[in-house]
């Protein structure tokens, strides 16, 4: 069963990787991953750990927040 966050994680790693026009091979090598991982991230098939999301953003030039699709954000209500 595919994960929907995994998912829509992955789906913005391959467009950000895109848009800097870099293949996934060459993506995976800047991010010092196997070629065939990347491709597992970018389906959405592996849930990798805060160290792999560090590197992909560093690989990307990017915040580490920018890599998280943005989704609306719900109200929070305070007790106080």
């Amino acid at each position: 069963m595919r994960n929907e966050k995994l998912v829509a994680f992955g789906q913005r790693v391959r467009e950000l990787r895109k848009n800097r026009g870099l293949s996934q091979e060459a993506m995976a090598a800047l991010a010092g991953v196997d070629r065939s991982y990347m491709g597992h991230i970018e389906r959405g098939e592996k849930n990798i750990t805060l160290t792999k999301v560090y590197q992909i953003s560093e690989a990307l030039g990017i915040e580490v927040a920018d890599l998280f699709p943005r989704t609306a954000t719900p109200s929070v209500s305070s007790s106080d």
